[in-house]
């Protein structure tokens, strides 16, 4: 290869780095480097084609990497001025692609190019005190096969200990050891001596040899020699083989990865884009209401205050989204005495993959934390046996509450007056919500007791535990679907409705349904709407827009019922019944002469059936209080709107409790501005992973996203089963329910869904959601409606696109791909 000079002005750091590597007398993969002149052109002229022109790439891949170059798969990454220097690496910052084939490389060039100007960046340079720069190599270097690699550290990065050196290692690339998404195989250095931790559960064997863990230490020793400081460097083994991919100084000591960030069942009540007013809401509200729970389980208030900061993030805003801080939750858990039961309930509540090990919990003797157990399970024993009491008291204490704010005309009241009203309510109402908390918490326990006394049974019902839970018909969740199908009949067998409905536009229709002749089909929609006009999509979310404020929307669901031929025998009929009916008789058989068990199973049943039930009743209790806010808080826009505060009242869901509490203090204008121009920024970028971890609250790019996006689908994907059913048919892959009126039998493939999700799934052959547990809104509706259902099917977003052809098996989750659209 043509010996390159080190200019580091035009090269940048990181290809000048690599020139030196080869100079020391490393192999380093075929590479070449576009000098950052090309990337001026490509900004200042802001013409992609006459900047990938002028390169003439042909030629220099034909020079650089031999005539079969087109054949070959390479990484393009960045090489900027001040990348990968002494005081700031910008690690991580700048777009660098990996296994990019060569019709793709002109785009990938113009994607380094174009992160220059990404607003991360402009903000690192404006923290740091850098000047603008839009200047930017481009390296594009041959990938070689990897069998393992990894990353050496000439220090400690999380002690800063100059007497140890680190090696990570993974098999294959080493991307997502880099990210942090995986851990790989350790090796300290101290002293000449080798200390080895393999990654729990890849391999009882090392990836390296001491032979070449002696190799990659004479590395670090020799680059740190060379440079002047430790080193960061990432390699390759291929064959056997040596390759150096990068080396850069170890700038700072590292922060561990010490939090997990988790979306599971949250992100059904709280999808996609969040606004702050919502978030600050919801955080102040789980706050509130786990404090109440663990006080109840008897954790002393002087515990409670010593740990504020834990009770206070159990959730992230992450880029707008919403995510569980496991980290945080796992210690909140761990204050409760009997930890270790109740943790494996939490996560089956929970839907999240996989545990999140606590190793700083607070000591105490075994004699004590067995009294404080006993003390608990008493203290259950008692609130298990009041929770009907407690729930009925909630429930008689909270509907004249609410239907008093739901009555009242706010729309005359002040700014100020508004967020008084609201304080009044959430002191009356939002934190007292001991009974709803307390039914989600024994309902986990009961239906992990449930699942695992199932399994103990041995029948061949692997979805068992569900179908003992089908036919329940006192779930709410599947009220709206019937009463909006008795309307939808109604309409269906009065021709004067039938024409109305037939004109097609829905605020029409609304309009028109005031006049006399239409007034029976108007009071069972007004019915409907009083009842469930807060139940629509992203009904957890203040900024959205519900049935109640907006009936056109409810009116359009009927439209789509009517145009799709969705009827009452479009439901189960009595599948569910049957289901449960045919896992009865599998558990009389398997307990017919084991009556000790079988008095322990059916208690277990009864509890699991009523907490379940009750869990999604109270959820709508949730709903509707949520509604209360949104009433709320809408009329403080319009009143601040009238104030000439707003310039429009739906802006008041980008401001925050906090500047709720100041708003004669703040420049409210300027405040929201600032937040509109973050958030479209944020519905603008890539969605984060479901799952990833950072130091504390980092959430930078090379946290929180998944490399793994673009990975092809092969074989078949697996998800857990929850209504059983085998289905053949193409899928429909969306985001909203609002992008289509119907599935026309199609399987519905979504992300994750909410209760505003159930007037689309009359119409589905079958529902498959990526995110979810057996106790998500989507199993259990899917269960009393006898639609078959797979949840928690990682990754099937990204995998299926629509008209997809699928076999699904609802009963074991499993999901074969017959044909590409």
């Amino acid at each position: 290869m043509k010996k390159i000079k080190h200019s580091k002005a035009t090269l940048g750091g990181k290809a000048s780095n690599l020139a030196q590597l080869e100079d020391l007398g490393y192999e380093v993969p075929a590479w070449l480097v576009i000098d950052s002149s090309y990337s001026e052109v490509y900004h200042n002229h802001n013409n992609p084609s006459q900047a990938i022109d002028d390169l003439r790439l042909d030629e220099r891949l034909s020079s650089t990497f031999g005539s079969d170059y087109k054949t070959k798969i390479y990484a393009v990454r960045s090489s900027a001025i001040d990348e990968d220097g002494y005081q700031l690496s910008f690690a991580g910052m700048y777009t660098s692609l990996l296994t990019v084939a060569y019709p793709d490389l002109s785009d990938a060039i113009i994607a380094v190019w174009k992160s220059v100007q990404s607003d991360h960046i402009l903000e690192y340079r404006k923290r740091h005190g850098l000047s603008h720069n839009t200047s930017i190599a481009v390296i594009i270097q041959e990938m070689v096969k990897s069998d393992t690699s990894g990353v050496a550290f000439g220090l400690n990065p999380v002690s800063g200990n100059y007497n140890e050196r680190i090696i990570s290692t993974v098999k294959g690339l080493g991307d997502q050891l880099v990210s942090g998404q995986v851990s790989g195989d350790t090796y300290t250095i101290i002293d000449g001596q080798i200390d080895i931790q393999l990654e729990i559960s890849k391999s009882d064997k090392p990836l390296l040899s001491e032979q070449q863990i002696r190799e990659i230490d004479d590395v670090l020793t020799v680059v740190e020699d060379h440079y002047g400081s430790p080193q960061d460097v990432e390699f390759t083994y291929c064959n056997e083989r040596l390759y150096l991919l990068q080396t850069r100084p170890v700038t700072a000591v590292r922060q561990p990865l010490d939090t997990l960030w988790d979306n599971s069942n949250i992100i059904e009540s709280y999808p996609g884009i969040t606004m702050p007013l919502t978030f600050s809401f919801i955080q102040k509200m789980y706050q509130g209401v786990y404090v109440q729970l663990v006080r109840l389980l008897g954790v002393s208030a002087k515990t409670i205050q010593a740990n504020a900061d834990i009770f206070s993030h159990t959730l992230g805003h992450v880029r707008g989204r919403v995510y569980y801080n496991l980290k945080h939750w796992y210690r909140m858990l761990a204050l409760v005495p009997g930890y270790r039961l109740n943790a494996q309930y939490m996560e089956t509540m929970m839907g999240v993959r996989e545990r999140f090990e606590t190793e700083d919990l607070p000591k105490t003797s075994k004699s004590i934390a067995l009294i404080k157990v006993v003390v608990m399970i008493v203290k259950m024993l008692l609130i298990q046996i009041t929770l009907p009491w407690r729930r009925r008291r909630f429930v008689t204490t909270l509907q004249p509450i609410l239907q008093s704010y739901q009555e009242m005309d706010i729309s005359q009241l002040s700014s100020t007056e508004l967020v008084r009203l609201y304080q009044a309510y959430e002191t009356s109402v939002l934190i007292k919500w001991k009974a709803p908390l307390v039914n989600d918490f024994f309902s986990m326990i009961w239906f992990g007791l449930l699942k695992k006394h199932c399994e103990s049974l041995s029948t061949n019902n692997l979805n068992l535990h569900n179908d003992l839970l089908c036919g329940s018909r006192d779930i709410i969740s599947v009220e709206p679907i019937r009463r909006t199908i008795a309307i939808v009949d109604e309409i269906k067998e009065s021709q004067k409705y039938t024409q109305l409905f037939e004109i097609n536009d829905p605020i029409h229709i609304w309009q028109s349904l005031k006049y006399k002749e239409y007034i029976e089909l108007k009071t069972n929609i007004d019915l409907y709407l009083q009842d469930f006009g807060e139940r629509c999509v992203g009904e957890l979310k203040l900024e959205t827009v519900s049935y109640t404020q907006q009936p056109s929307s409810y009116i359009k669901v009927l439209l789509n019922y009517l145009q799709s031929g969705v009827s009452k025998e479009t439901l189960s009929g009595e599948l569910d019944l049957q289901l449960r009916e045919s896992a009865e008789e599998e558990v009389k058989s398997a307990l017919q002469y084991k009556p000790f068990k079988r008095v322990v199973f059916y208690t277990i049943l009864s509890k699991a059936r009523d907490l379940v039930s009750n869990r999604e009743n109270l959820r709508y209790e949730r709903t509707k209080a949520f509604g209360v806010v949104r009433k709320l808080f809408t009329g403080l826009g319009l009143a601040l709107l009238r104030e000439g505060r707003l310039d429009h009242f739906r802006y008041v869901f980008f401001l925050n409790l906090e500047d709720l509490a100041q708003l004669e203090s703040i420049d409210i204008k300027a405040t929201i501005a600032k937040q509109k121009a973050l958030y479209r920024k944020y519905s603008s970028e890539q969605v984060p992973a479901d799952r990833f971890w950072t130091p504390g609250n980092d959430f930078s790019d090379k946290y929180i996203f998944t490399p793994d996006r673009n990975i092809q689908f092969e074989g078949d994907l697996t998800g857990i089963g929850c209504c059983p059913g085998v289905v053949q048919a193409k899928v429909r892959v969306i985001t909203h329910p609002n992008e289509v009126d119907s599935l026309n039998g199609e399987i519905l493939v979504t992300m994750s869904t909410d209760p505003g999700w159930v007037t689309l799934f009359p119409s589905a052959g079958g529902i498959i959601v990526q995110r979810g547990s057996l106790l998500s809104h989507s199993a259990i509706v899917s269960r009393e409606m006898g639609i078959p259902c797979i949840v928690s099917a990682e990754g099937v977003t990204r995998q299926l696109k629509t008209g997809d052809e699928v076999l699904m098996d609802g009963s074991t989750g499993a999901i074969k791909l017959l044909n590409h659209a």
